[in-house]
């Protein structure tokens, strides 16, 4: 299965719970910003992985989720966690 990228995080945020004014989620600079910062709470991130969960077969606690502070921490818990290719 390919990577989970930015873009299609970006894209998911935007999806579940909107983007904040003035912030470029496809930007790399977002890698190392905390979540809470760019706008979305632990309530939106747990939205966000269910649907994750769904499409890509990914499963992450809750207690992850809500440790996962920066878009480059969650992405990398989203690629270690995606099944293995049949």
């Amino acid at each position: 299965m390919s990577e989970f990228t930015l873009t299609e995080l970006a894209d998911k945020l935007r999806e579940c719970a909107g983007e904040s004014e003035g912030i470029d989620l496809d930007s790399d600079a977002v890698l190392d910003v905390p979540f809470i910062d760019l706008g979305y709470d632990s309530l939106a991130l747990l939205q966000v992985t269910g649907v994750i969960k769904r499409e890509r077969g990914v499963e992450l606690s809750d207690d992850a989720v809500v440790e996962a502070e920066t878009p480059r921490i969650l992405l990398k818990m989203i690629n270690s966690s995606l099944p293995e290719a049949a």
